[in-house]
């Protein structure tokens, strides 16, 4: 699809190429960025566009060639088809919005960000704004692009540092000239090396020139996720691929921002492995023998097989392994298939438990997995990940006085069951099956983890055409980019579940941002939609406010976590590198907080869990945190961090913390904790990684008018997932705020039962 129409080379080492991308090239804009992958185990690399064609279903992209991935880039040739582009992101260029202000602009461009101007200088010779243009380079080999821009501004100023061409001098130089000749402009544009924007930017300050810069170096993902692009601008952290690329210069902490951009090298790992031929030493299987009941019922609850913690610490294989035969059905006969179990209502997505689990003790294993797709487009994840011990094995009424039915286990054993007999669903159990009849209506789904895909599969299986709109390059959500291998493998687990939905006939498109590629207004007006599913989860990183947080080395939970899990970054055939320290401190208590732990505990690095409540107060599930501390991860309580400390170059070197002391619980439930007086101390680290929790990224609010948010940015929505837009639903952690897999997964079963009733109304 991503196929390469043109390639030139521009000097040495900085390449053009024109990419036929019918989406991006239908809605991007100046000022805009596109993340590019080479191929399947590139690096995600972000650049501005430089021009767009069209009538060619075309964008320019302008590259240098720095590191394993641009390099692969160089090397390919036009017909050759590039991995994935995703775009457009970010806002478009400020001069778009305000072009009714400028009457004048001057541009300075520096390096390769000579690309980014082009476009933009561009724009305002074809709508009448007059603009003269700067462009510096060392010498007159790294000058490109002096055609193009003669042709689109009123003055073009050429500086190189040695003065082999044009004039001999810095771009400031000629900034401060041209001020003092008293020429006028509305604004300055400057797009180019950290260095040369901040000078310049200093330059402008004097004279009172308004001045704008693009930090798209800054970029790491470039969808919001992992909050590595954050940066200080006028006091406040920003996110550079949600509020920008372009902020004020006069207002850019520059030297934080270049701080920041110089990574600390990539750690090797040599005791990490993703070698699927390594042989683990199984921990000792559960005892054999069974005690049964006097109506021959076992009553020892049956548990599955676990890896070593000594020999899974340094691999990425899965931990718990999967139930035998003989154990399932053992555990199934446990149950005592209540007449009415306690154990559905509590399910969100109401599985018709005690009908599969007698199944399996009747080792009937191909109709226990049917009972449960009526019910669960995931169940093989479900059983893996879900929190069973507090929603349907909670309910479970032998848990009240011994150990409850092992729900979750069972499922997942059924579920691998039916995979490894190379069993499909291709036509639902429902009368409407999609490859025999629709219903004619479209509808859209946003976003493909859990909520989108459980959304998804109801509605096809009901009679309607879905699509399903991916920002990432690989569906599936936070199942592939959150929740890491050892939990939940992808290739095994996750891809046949989605490819199942496939089977049913759901189309699912990848790298669309719903908002800059496509607006909900547009999928409505121009695409034939007649309802949305909103399902784009929580993926904005929240941080502490603490001092010392733009410190190199502090990430959030979901950049480790997406650099590890969807960019394969441990393993060393893929191009994403991981930046990890010796002592790990990650902040939290919850799943992720435990899943970056252990990732990173896998990556060779010493771990400490920084939190501040008690051991009994974390929302992790219990065999996580028995897992992790299985793999001597320590574990700081009541602990609670007041600052980041950093070394003379700006990197992490040490975490202040105080103790913190419990108390009665508040209105929640939950105890109150306390600062213990004169408690200060400091941990040693130089990684600092923030498992806070995550919000939903504001750009779908911000795009779709009528559409009400929380104060918090969640969306508002009812009961039924209807939202303020009509026919407009949400769902998941879009509304909710990050939650789990099963509750996001109910959330889509409501939807779309909604989505059914309000489309054969309207």
């Amino acid at each position: 699809m991503y196929r390469i129409l043109r390639k030139r080379q521009l000097t040495s080492d900085i390449f053009l190429m024109d990419i036929e991308t019918p989406w991006i090239a239908t809605s991007g804009l100046p000022g805009q960025f596109v993340i590019v992958i080479p191929d399947a185990k590139g690096e995600r690399v972000p650049l501005t566009i430089c021009d767009i064609d069209r009538s060619r279903n075309a964008v320019t992209i302008v590259y240098q060639v720095v590191g394993d991935s641009t390099s692969q880039l160089s090397l390919m040739n036009e017909g050759d088809t590039i991995f994935t582009i995703v775009g457009p992101l970010g806002r478009a260029s400020e001069l778009i919005a305000d072009h009714n202000e400028h009457t004048r602009v001057l541009f300075v461009a520096g390096g390769v960000g000579t690309a980014p101007i082009y476009p933009q200088a561009k724009w305002c010779h074809e709508n009448g704004i007059a603009c003269d243009v700067i462009i510096g380079a060392r010498n007159k080999e790294l000058l490109f692009f002096e055609d193009e821009m003669r042709q689109v501004c009123d003055h073009l100023y050429l500086m190189t540092d040695d003065g082999t061409y044009g004039e001999k001098g810095l771009v400031t130089e000629k900034i401060k000239q041209l001020m003092e000749a008293g020429e006028k402009y509305s604004e300055c544009v400057a797009i180019g090396p950290l260095p040369m924007m901040k000078f310049t930017s200093l330059m402008t300050k004097q004279y009172g020139l308004k001045t704008i810069v693009s930090l798209n170096s800054m970029m790491v993902d470039g969808t919001g996720m992992c909050g590595a692009c954050r940066v200080t601008v006028g006091g406040k952290v920003k996110f550079t691929c949600v509020d920008g690329p372009e902020f004020d210069g006069h207002e850019v902490d520059f030297d934080e921002a270049m701080r920041r951009l110089a990574k600390p090298d990539a750690k090797k790992y040599p005791i990490a492995t993703a070698d699927k031929n390594h042989s683990c030493n199984l921990a000792a299987a559960v005892d054999a023998a069974m005690t049964e009941n006097e109506d021959g019922r076992p009553s020892k609850r049956q548990r599955p097989a676990e890896q070593d913690p000594l020999q899974r610490i340094h691999n990425f294989e899965e931990v718990t392994k999967v139930l035998t035969e003989e154990q399932a059905m053992a555990e199934a006969k446990r149950c005592l298939n209540c007449k009415k179990p306690m154990c559905v209502g509590q399910c969100p997505v109401r599985i018709h438990i005690p009908e599969f689990i007698q199944a399996v003790a009747n080792r009937q294993f191909a109709e226990a997995a049917d009972i449960i797709a009526n019910d669960s487009a995931l169940p093989a994840v479900c059983g893996r990940v879900c929190p069973q011990e507090t929603q349907c094995e909670g309910a479970c009424i032998l848990g009240r006085k011994g150990e409850p039915i092992a729900i979750g286990a069972l499922e997942r054993f059924v579920a691998d069951w039916k995979r490894e007999q190379g069993g499909s669903r291709t036509c639902p159990t429902s009368p409407t099956c999609p490859t025999c009849s629709t219903n004619g209506k479209r509808v859209a789904v946003i976003g493909s983890g859990p909520s989108g895909l459980t959304c998804a599969g109801d509605l096809v299986k009901m009679g309607y055409k879905v699509t399903i709109f991916e920002a990432l390059h690989h569906a599936g959500g936070v199942l592939v980019y959150g929740i890491p291998e050892f939990r939940l493998p992808k290739q095994k687990v996750v891809e046949p579940e989605i490819e199942n939905l496939r089977r049913l006939g759901v189309e699912i498109k990848t790298n669309v941002i719903i908002g800059r590629t496509v607006t909900i207004d547009e999928l409505f007006e121009k695409h034939g939609y007649s309802a949305v599913y909103i399902a784009s989860g929580a993926g904005l990183p929240k941080f502490m406010n603490i001092p010392g947080e733009t410190l190199v080395g502090v990430i959030s939970a979901n950049e480790l976590l997406t650099r590890a899990n969807l960019m394969h970054g441990y393993d060393e055939e893929y191009a994403t590198p991981i930046f990890l320290g010796k002592k790990v401190a990650v902040i939290g208590g919850g799943n992720v907080a435990m899943d970056a732990a252990r990732t990173a505990r896998r990556l060779g690095s010493e771990v400490t869990v920084v939190y501040r409540r008690s051991e009994q107060d974390m929302p992790a599930r219990r065999e996580e945190i028995h897992h992790a501390m299985q793999e001597g991860i320590v574990f700081a309580f009541q602990t609670n961090p007041t600052e980041i400390v950093g070394d003379e170059r700006g990197y992490v070197s040490g975490m202040k913390c105080v103790r913190m002391e419990m108390g009665e619980p508040d209105e929640s439930g939950r105890r109150k904790f306390s600062v213990i007086p004169d408690s200060e101390f400091l941990l040693e680290t130089d990684t600092v990684v923030m498992s806070l929790g995550t919000s939903p990224n504001p750009l779908i609010k911000s795009t779709t008018k009528g559409l009400e948010a929380e104060s918090w940015g969640g969306l508002i929505a009812d009961e039924k997932g209807a939202t303020s837009r009509k026919g407009v639903f949400a769902g998941g952690d879009a509304v909710s705020g990050a939650a789990t897999v099963i509750l996001a997964m109910g959330a889509g079963r409501t939807a779309a039962q909604a989505i059914d009733e309000y489309l054969k109304e309207n």
